[in-house]
């Protein structure tokens, strides 16, 4: 095999792999790669550069995102500017996948802050009702241990803010592709070149109307984080609160429907009443939901409760009848399956941010 068309051959697999999100590092996706399509030693001239593979990758993200790439790069661009702005006092620094452009299906937004301590900008991210995690990660290069200090957000978009001390504001950092100096952008430098990329855009209008727009699974979170403190009765519900009811509700069904997103959230989210009116839970949770779920989703949901009717037998001809004349009759059916089996003491279900992160990522693929 040529040395060129095995190169771009290793170049192909390892993009694949880090699309599809198999492998997240440059150098363990090519090794893999080259694992598989050689089966044996591979000369190091043969290997492709991390460049190689960043622009295979983003062939793949034209080819399978299509115009929604250019969309949600906008986007993320402008929620960029909109928590720098928030986090000025520590001079932020835009860098990465979306200054650059070579963004794709579950890229996040990556900060350089600096701040002598992460705890004044957690007061802040708390002060903004911001969800964040803190995480430490140790790294071993030439051999030297350094501890670094990410700050993961969640707030449309996921963000990751590394923290700096102070007096690497003006640090060049190098990048593991190029191995030249990173590009980044400051909050003056990130506005001129939205103005310059985007003509036509408001840049202030745009922020603003993004403001009022309330994220949906930020909504389902807050909505289903109560369940946790509604108890049920043993004697239908032995498995205990209802939050780890719905968890493993949505685990069947995700079983059965993996790609289905109405389905799943219907299966998630059809006991968030609960926590609003324990009386009229159906009524409640469709209230609170209101716009921000499909027909579809609200039909299973308003209809989840008949579903033990049709199983004991109680539930009238016409109201069987009228069920049974909906498209969805089947779905509903199904979820009331889901709902009885998902009520094991003791059965493994995903944590709440797993599940809101699956629908999550269902709505960037499949709109």
């Amino acid at each position: 095999m040529r040395n060129s068309k095995l190169r771009r051959q290793i170049a192909w697999e390892a993009a694949r792999l880090m699309y599809d999100r198999q492998e997240s590092e440059y150098y363990r996706a090519k090794m893999k790669a080259a694992r598989q399509l050689c089966r044996g030693w591979v000369k190091p001239a043969d290997l492709p550069s991390n460049a190689e593979i960043r622009d295979q990758i983003q062939s793949f993200a034209r080819m399978l995102e299509g115009e929604s790439r250019s969309q949600n790069l906008q986007a993320m661009r402008l929620a960029a500017l909109r928590m720098m702005r928030l986090l000025a006092p520590w001079r932020p620094r835009l860098i990465g996948s979306v200054l650059t452009g070579h963004t794709r299906e579950g890229s996040d937004i990556d900060l350089h802050v600096f701040a002598d301590n992460v705890e004044s900008v957690a007061h802040l991210l708390e002060q903004e009702g911001l969800a964040y995690t803190v995480e430490k990660k140790l790294v071993r290069k030439q051999g030297e241990e350094r501890v670094f200090t990410h700050v993961h957000v969640r707030s449309g978009f996921d963000f990751e803010l590394t923290i700096y001390a102070t007096d690497k504001a003006h640090y060049v950092f190098k990048s593991s592709i190029t191995g030249k100096a990173i590009e980044r952008a400051s909050i003056n430098q990130l506005e001129q070149f939205l103005h310059c990329e985007y003509p036509g855009l408001d840049i202030d209008a745009a922020l603003a109307a993004a403001e009022h727009q309330v994220d949906p699974y930020q909504l389902y979170e807050s909505l289903l984080l109560p369940l946790e403190n509604v108890k049920q009765d043993p004697r239908y519900h032995p498995e205990g609160d209802a939050l780890y009811h719905s968890l493993q509700v949505f685990d069947h069904a995700r079983d059965e429907h993996a790609y289905d997103e109405e389905f799943l959230a219907a299966a998630l989210l059809h006991d968030v009443g609960k926590a609003i009116d324990p009386y009229d839970h159906v009524g409640a949770g469709l209230e609170a939901l209101d716009g921000f779920i499909t027909e579809r989703t609200a039909w299973l949901i308003e209809h989840h409760m008949l579903c033990h009717k049709l199983v004991d037998g109680t539930l009238g001809a016409r109201a069987k009848r009228r069920l049974r004349d909906s498209e969805h009759y089947h779905d509903l059916v199904l979820l009331g399956e889901c709902d009885r089996a998902g009520r094991q003491p003791g059965a493994e279900a995903p944590e709440l941010d797993e599940a809101i992160d699956y629908l999550r990522e269902l709505e960037s693929m499949f709109g």
